[in-house]
């Protein structure tokens, strides 16, 4: 890699990856790593899932891109799936290329629908690389602290005339762009009410609401959506990674409420791989298969599963301080100094041959893995877990 710029923030391990297959990544010396990150979350059914595949080919020898002056009905149907997904009736979207992507069309969006360049988020939340999406400066976002909410005592309740929510300034704001649970990483879940209260004074005042599903959707959580776990119908949803298992597309969806708004207000937006064939005939195959064989539903029961697999086994050490988690999509994060814990348990897992993600910065793993993952790989993992725990205890 002596020609590549390693910019990730995280360390290279496998220098020379040449095959991933199903739920496991082989290097040039024929190692084999059972892949607990899915890729970057992106993989849902598994690297090189061959139906997947067999769609590519098909759709290569048909179409792959269309331009800026003709459409498809692939795309239409693939927009007509992720609405029905999302629960907006009557709605419209485009597909795009990154999750990053899709979050900061949504930003613009509603930047044009409402005329309100300054929005609300969470101050955890990551929400893209680049654009608005990537800066967090106070005259493009209000940061809200929602630190004092995970301990709040009436945290089930929330009071509607708490501090934390009155002082937000909402007439002022476009709108909320809400990420439901990835948290920077840390898989952290907002308390129900707490949202439910903040995504209600937002509709008072006008605001829209954009929900980055990049992480948290297409199944990864236990529901195809993370924002499903609460009582509200976002205007417009952002979502990546995993929509196309290892395929680079994404797409943002929102009402036709706010598609007539940006129609009116001649909103323009021009990427050179916009509306792909290619890609919407992999997101139809990705909900076909997800579909078929109930992948949500097993998601949830998979990551039910491990938690309690995993709490089972920490449960004999005391540098734990908690072990977070939806669906397949779980944090494990210790109490001790630096990274020394985390650190430690990833290079050994490493070392046994199992990737699961380092979260820069922070004393916490993150486990994600292709929601059709056998429960015997998930057993093998847990297993060499317990024997590297029992060697750093002694």
């Amino acid at each position: 890699m002596e020609h590549i710029l390693w910019c990730t923030g995280h360390d290279l391990k496998i220098k020379s990856a040449n095959k991933a297959q199903g739920c496991f990544v082989y290097d040039q010396d024929g190692n084999c790593y059972l892949d607990l990150e899915s890729g970057v979350w992106v993989t849902p059914l598994g690297h090189s899932n061959p139906r997947v595949n067999q769609a590519i080919s098909d759709q290569v020898d048909k179409i792959i891109h269309c331009g800026y002056y003709n459409g498809s009905k692939i795309v239409d149907d693939a927009a007509r799936e992720l609405l029905k997904l999302t629960g907006i009736k009557n709605g419209k979207g485009v597909f795009l290329s990154s999750g990053s992507e899709a979050v900061e069309f949504g930003i613009k969006a509603i930047h044009k629908a409402t005329g309100k360049n300054k929005l609300l988020r969470l101050h955890d939340s990551f929400l893209g690389s680049y654009g608005a999406a990537g800066e967090r400066e106070k005259e493009a976002w209000h940061l809200l602290d929602w630190t004092d909410c995970q301990v709040c005592l009436e945290k089930e309740m929330c009071a509607l005339d708490c501090p934390v929510l009155e002082d937000i300034p909402y007439s002022e704001l476009g709108g909320f762009v809400f990420e439901p649970g990835s948290a920077g990483g840390l898989v952290k879940f907002p308390p129900h009410p707490f949202i439910d209260n903040l995504v209600s004074f937002f509709r008072k005042n006008g605001g829209l609401i954009l929900v980055n599903e990049v992480t948290t959707g297409i199944g990864r959580s236990g529901n195809w959506f993370g924002f499903q776990y609460y009582d509200f119908q976002p205007d417009l949803v952002a979502m990546g990674k995993g929509l196309g298992n290892g395929y680079p597309v994404s797409a943002t969806v929102m009402t036709g409420e706010v598609a007539k708004k940006l129609e009116e207000k001649s909103f323009y937006y021009q990427q050179s791989h916009q509306n792909d064939p290619l890609g919407c005939r992999v997101v139809l195959e990705v909900i076909d298969i997800i579909n078929e064989e109930n992948l949500v539903n097993r998601s949830w029961e998979k990551g039910e599963y491990l938690r309690e697999r995993l709490k089972d086994i920490f449960s004999r050490v005391d540098f734990v301080k908690e072990i977070r988690g939806r669906g397949l999509m779980i944090a494990l994060e210790f109490d001790g100094p630096g990274n020394r814990e985390a650190a430690y348990l990833h290079r050994e897992l490493f070392n046994k041959g199992f990737i699961v993600s380092l979260r820069p910065g922070h004393n916490a793993l993150r486990i994600d893995p292709p929601l059709n993952i056998e429960v015997k790989h998930l057993d093998s993992f847990l297993r060499e877990l317990d024997e590297i725990l029992e060697l750093y205890q002694d």
